[in-house]
């Protein structure tokens, strides 16, 4: 861990937009903030694997952000 933030992590969930940008609604029912560098428009609704670095505040810093297809 360097300055509060935990090696690249991968979750999967359903990808939702809220009024504050958008979360991870993990199919353990964790929801997670993204912090995301592009907008993911075509996996809004979607299942997704989400790779990035988790923060102290429980906020993905995602590097990237890739469909789960066959679900």
């Amino acid at each position: 861990m360097v300055d509060g933030f935990h090696d690249d992590v991968e979750f999967a969930g359903l990808l939702v937009r809220d009024s504050a940008g958008f979360v991870l609604r993990c199919d353990d029912g964790t929801d997670y903030r993204l912090e995301l560098l592009r907008t993911p428009i075509d996996a809004v609704e979607k299942h997704v694997i989400v790779r990035g670095a988790k923060s102290g505040d429980g906020a993905i810093e995602a590097d990237g952000v890739r469909i789960v297809h066959g679900r």
